[in-house]
């Protein structure tokens, strides 16, 4: 694979981040309510979408065999995947955006770092799927697919960026720590993204079960945290329009960029 394609790839979620967290030098301290769950809705239909059309049906078309036998590896990867989310998530202690209790176990750690490891926790999946598809180019996933998949990660981490750099500035931090803060909770995608490729050699076997174990940890993600967020309250229909948009949006591209 190009090089460059690679190094893009790999960037753009990041990219994605400080696009939206450079938010804060155009709004006011707090995000509209009707915004934040519209943006919600985007990024929870995007990461659906990526999960099934990018990682769920890839894995399948990889396992081989017919029937149970092509099934099993993404059935086993996606519930691996949820297992190792929901484990992280108990072991480490966090606290998510526009949360007052804290989850997991008790630690003496500021407001911040529990929020930074609460991104931390939502972001690694998406490397890891950044990571997983750029290794299975040329192994039955073109460089086109896996350029698509960043790209919409890429795109729902605006809302993302924007959603944990807001509250930073209603908090009383000045914009550019805000922005700063925001930015930061991407670093960890294309960090998980380099850790995949650099384990590429030894995962090609095991390409199938990652595929599916990337589209868990995502899905986790979104039913644990994203689509909560966005029910809760009022303007959830604007969540549910925002939802539709990106799934379609990412289902498009992905089927667009084969």
């Amino acid at each position: 694979m190009n090089l460059s394609v690679l190094l893009l790839g790999t960037l753009l979620p990041l990219l994605g981040t400080m696009l939206g967290a450079s938010m804060v030098f155009f709004m006011k301290r707090e995000m509209p309510d009707r915004l934040q769950k519209a943006l919600l809705g985007f990024a929870s239909g995007v990461m659906v979408a990526a999960s099934v059309w990018s990682l769920l049906l890839p894995s399948m078309e990889m396992g081989g065999g017919e029937g149970m036998a092509s099934v099993l590896p993404a059935a086993v990867g996606f519930l691996l995947g949820i297992g190792f989310l929901l484990l992280v998530d108990m072991l480490t202690p966090h606290l998510h955006v526009g949360a007052t209790r804290a989850e997991g176990p008790r630690a003496h750690l500021s407001r911040t770092a529990m929020l930074a490891l609460a991104v931390t926790i939502h972001n690694l999946p998406e490397g890891m799927a950044v990571g997983v598809v750029f290794a299975g180019s040329g192994h039955g996933l073109t460089a086109s697919a896996a350029l698509a998949v960043s790209v919409g990660i890429a795109l729902q981490n605006i809302p993302e960026g924007a959603i944990i750099s807001m509250p930073m500035r209603a908090a009383g931090n000045s914009r550019w720590r805000s922005f700063l803060i925001g930015t930061l909770s991407g670093v960890v995608e294309p960090l998980g993204a380099a850790a995949i490729l650099l384990l590429a050699p030894w995962l090609v076997p095991v390409l199938p079960y990652m595929l599916a174990f990337a589209a868990g940890a995502m899905m986790y993600v979104v039913v644990e945290e994203l689509i909560p967020e966005a029910s809760q309250g009022t303007h959830s229909n604007l969540s549910t329009i925002g939802f539709a948009l990106g799934f379609v949006l990412m289902m498009v591209m992905d089927l667009a960029l084969v």
